[in-house]
């Protein structure tokens, strides 16, 4: 039995018990829709107040946007399953959210990335900012990362789903991740573990990289600053994309940059917890508390109402 006869595909999800089932259910069905209003309301300030309307915060509109479709990728299914005694998924079904999954997660490891070389140039460079940093430059990086990860995830998901399953269709997991469809291989995966792999170093560690270089480049420049206020300023906007990218980073190093080989724990499923849904829905907070543009496009929002 190989790929071409598994239909569809078992997902053993987070618990077996009915009881903390309804009570899973209940809580992310609380996180989800406070993710969806949180992020949502990012996006409205961002549109709606011309104080937002700079690339750091366009970026951030796309940040949000796709908190709220990384999250809509799994968290919607895994509701369902936690109110479902048959907790199964078509192969179509399991491919798709794969794909989505992928396609979501990596355009967002990049665009905090490219979140952090905006603040580089905007802290460290100030006066040739707005010569780097235009409005067509952030249109077109940002439609490149979403055409371009879309057709590597293609080429993941592809990868990934021609494997043989001999009969092997349960999945240790809330969702289908490429660790968890490629322990279900019954061939010889070597080569496509290595790829898989390298693929997730490139993906994960040259933004991590990117970044690190970034902030230590802005720390220099930040002790530089002779205003009390001004260094106050640039360390609670930069301090708050610390926090989202060591949450994200670091919950998705743990997932993808072990050895495939090894089985899948309940560790792993709450790791992923991590970066599918707590990034998400910190993100909103994080942004509005330490943002203090943020906070007074909220006031004003409050005012007019």
């Amino acid at each position: 039995m190989n790929n071409d006869t598994v239909t569809e595909f078992i997902l053993l999800g987070l618990s077996n018990d009915p009881v903390t089932q309804i009570f899973l259910f209940v809580v992310f069905t609380t996180v989800y829709i406070l993710i969806l209003l949180g992020n949502t309301l990012i996006m409205f300030l961002t549109i709606t107040d011309r104080c937002l309307h700079t690339p750091m915060y366009f970026f951030l509109f796309n940040l949000s946007l796709l908190d709220i479709l990384y999250s809509t990728s799994s968290l919607p299914r895994m509701l369902k399953d936690l109110l479902s005694l048959h907790k199964s998924i078509s192969y179509g079904e399991c491919a798709a959210q794969m794909l989505f999954s992928l396609s979501f997660g990596i355009s967002e490891c990049i665009l905090l990335a490219v979140m952090a070389y905006d603040r580089y140039i905007a802290i460290c460079y100030p006066l040739h900012y707005t010569s780097i940093i235009k409005k067509s430059f952030c249109i077109k990086i940002v439609m490149s990362i979403y055409i371009c990860v879309f057709l590597l995830s293609i080429s993941d998901v592809a990868l990934t789903f021609n494997l043989n399953f001999c009969g092997h269709n349960k999945i240790n997991h809330f969702l289908c991740e490429v660790p968890e469809i490629l322990s279900l291989g019954c061939e010889n995966i070597l080569v496509l573990e290595f790829v898989i792999y390298l693929s997730a170093v490139v993906i994960l560690l040259t933004p991590v990289t990117f970044i690190v270089i970034s902030y230590v480049r802005i720390i220099v420049t930040i002790r530089n600053l002779a205003s009390g206020a001004g260094k106050q300023k640039v360390f609670s906007t930069c301090s708050s994309h610390i926090i989202v990218v060591t949450i994200f980073y670091g919950s998705a190093i743990a997932a993808y940059m072990k050895p495939k080989s090894s089985s899948i724990t309940d560790n792993d499923k709450m790791i992923a917890l991590f970066y599918l849904f707590l990034t998400p829905l910190l993100n909103p907070f994080i942004y509005t508390i330490r943002n203090k543009d943020v906070k007074e496009s909220l006031k004003k929002l409050a005012r007019s109402m």
